[in-house]
């Protein structure tokens, strides 16, 4: 782990160095304070040498001062540090997250990954920031006080060292019994967390159907469940504390017994005893912070464990570094299986053989549930095939860099989705670098022109989050367009006009045809009069091609298409 999230130092090491180095002279001058502080009053004090205390004071003072400079600094260095290591840890696992191919995401949840991205990485960093400060200042004290402790009464301080295997003990059974439990509370942050992401996308279908109450209801049941773990592993943490302070104070009523008859037979000067109390105070409260970072260290490796899970994860589409380019459009399926799961005996799609030429426009028909958008998304390599080939422009997908295949093929997805922004801003995602007139051509052609110059502020309308301020068809539209100005070789358009009348979904077709009638184009639709006019028509059937022809063909020699025909018809009647 420490491996994997080292690289995220880069830019901000000096700073985690700098931190331990000043805390370091922050230890060292501090440790003498309390020396200076036996000798006033063993020395300055006994002997009445006003000059020896105003002389020793002053020392004392300064090296205060410089103690509390390099404190400082190092508090500084630290935050500096921990918030750039968190910084880049946070973008390492975005970048990552970016990689994953559509199976990858299907592992982790929204809200797993969501949490992982925040809370997760929010612990580790403030872990690193005890690690650069508390774990160096702490052990760093504690061997110095030890020392300097033993140099004043070497007998009194076996008081302190039987202390130190008590807490040692304590502290690893604590954090064997809890790192488990935690790793269970980070669990049901992520439930909690998807319930809440669940219910604020679905807020509109909440409201329609009165559900407040319910969700009201399985949020307080996912919040009580969190609570739940939360007190469960918070149990064996603070377990931690009240035996650190008892063997703390058992030490310093032990020294004060000891210290004090040793006092009294004349062993020990009084400066010694209190010099020595400070110092005991010092390594104590040191070990108390050093099973404080390894009580939070237990919380972190949880979240750290979770971290790394992310980064360890190998996409599961890889990317090839190639120069082969998409030419031309066309796409040939020979003999493909595909399964979501990789499971031979469960598969989505199979014996697939299917060949379109560039430039053709293609039809699917199919009832739910047919595997029409699992064929189609093995075109981009949206996932990949379990046996097979799929061939785009005369190679192998696998052939071609992600980029390169991907920048070829536009894609309008099933579910529609928007980005907060103008809507020039999620236009120019198909293309950052188009015109304002390719921009105007593709939203004609799509048929947005119009409803998009309505706005007051036309295309610099800013969209709210997921484009809730325009209805579904003018989204579906504006996602359109946004394939449009990629020019790609392939457009496949997903079931993107269901949310459109008839009257525009036929305009938006014919004007597909005179813009793109170079572009193999591939129509995924439950309207027969939406592919009638198609090159040719793929029917499917239960993950398989059930026939392949033109709409007159079809309806001549497939039933599964004249049946589909016939009751769209009587619909219209």
């Amino acid at each position: 782990m420490i491996k994997k999230l080292f690289p995220c130092l880069k830019g901000y090491g000096k700073y985690a160095l700098l931190a331990p180095i000043t805390i370091i002279f922050e230890v060292l001058l501090e440790i003498r304070i309390p020396y200076y502080m036996s000798k006033i009053i063993d020395v300055g004090i006994a002997n009445k040498d006003i000059n020896y205390i105003i002389k020793t004071g002053a020392m004392m003072a300064l090296m205060a001062v410089l103690s509390l400079i390099c404190g400082a600094l190092s508090a500084r260095f630290a935050a500096k540090g921990a918030m750039g290591f968190g910084k880049n840890l946070r973008r390492s696992v975005f970048n990552k997250i970016q990689e994953f191919s559509f199976a990858n995401c299907d592992k982790f949840s929204t809200a797993s990954l969501i949490t992982r991205l925040t809370t997760d990485v929010t612990m580790t960093q403030h872990t690193f920031m005890m690690l650069i400060r508390t774990f160096v200042r702490s052990p760093i004290m504690l061997v110095t006080a030890t020392i300097m402790a033993a140099n004043l009464n070497s007998k009194l301080s076996f008081v302190f060292l039987v202390s130190i295997p008590i807490l040692g003990t304590a502290l690893a059974v604590i954090m064997v019994m809890a790192f488990p439990r935690f790793r269970k509370m980070l669990a049901c942050y992520d439930k909690m967390n998807g319930s809440i992401q669940e219910n604020l996308i679905g807020v509109r279908v909440v409201k329609s159907f009165v559900r407040e109450d319910y969700e009201n209801e399985k949020f307080n049941q996912r919040a009580e469940t969190l609570r739940q773990t939360q007190l469960s592993a918070e149990r064996m943490i603070i377990c931690n504390m009240p035996i650190m302070q008892l063997v703390v104070y058992s030490c310093i009523i032990a020294i004060l017994w000891f210290g004090g008859n040793m006092v009294i037979a004349g062993t020990m000067d009084n400066g010694a005893l209190i010099s020595f109390i400070t110092y005991v105070s010092q390594i104590l409260m040191s070990l108390m912070m050093i099973s404080m970072f390894f009580v939070s260290f237990v919380m972190t490796r949880a979240s750290v464990t979770r971290i790394a899970e992310v980064l360890n994860e190998t996409p599961d589409i890889p990317d090839v570094d190639s120069e082969n380019k998409v030419t031309e459009g066309s796409v040939t399926f020979n003999n493909v299986s595909f399964s979501y799961d990789k499971n031979p005996d469960n598969l989505h799609l199979e014996d697939i053989n299917l060949t379109i030429n560039p430039g053709e426009t293609v039809g699917i028909i199919g009832g739910t549930g047919s595997s029409k958008t699992s064929l189609v998304q093995l075109i981009p390599r949206l996932y990949d095939v379990l046996e097979g080939q799929v061939l785009v422009g005369g190679r192998d997908v696998r052939e071609y860099s992600l980029a390169e295949l991907r920048s070829a093929v536009g894609m309008v997805l099933q579910k529609n989705v928007l980005f907060s922004g103008t809507i020039v801003d999620n236009l120019k995602w198909g293309n950052p670098n188009a015109t304002t007139e390719e921009i105007i051509s593709a939203c004609q052609a799509a048929q947005a022109h119009d409803f998009i110059m309505s706005f007051p502020d036309g295309y610099e309308t800013v969209l709210g989050q997921g484009g809730v301020n325009v209805s579904g068809g003018q989204k579906q539209r504006l996602c359109i367009a946004r394939a449009l100005i990629k020019k790609p070789k392939i457009i496949i358009l997903d079931d993107s006009t269901s949310a459109v009348d008839t009257a525009t979904d036929a305009s938006i077709r014919k004007a597909l045809h005179e813009k793109l009638s170079g572009t193999t184009t591939i129509i995924i639709a439950q309207r027969i009069t939406s592919v009638c006019d198609a090159d040719k028509i793929v029917v499917m059937d239960n993950g398989r091609i059930n026939a392949v022809g033109t709409h007159e063909e079809l309806l001549e020699s497939n039933e599964i298409y004249r049946e589909v025909y016939e009751s769209q018809q009587k619909g219209v009647a």
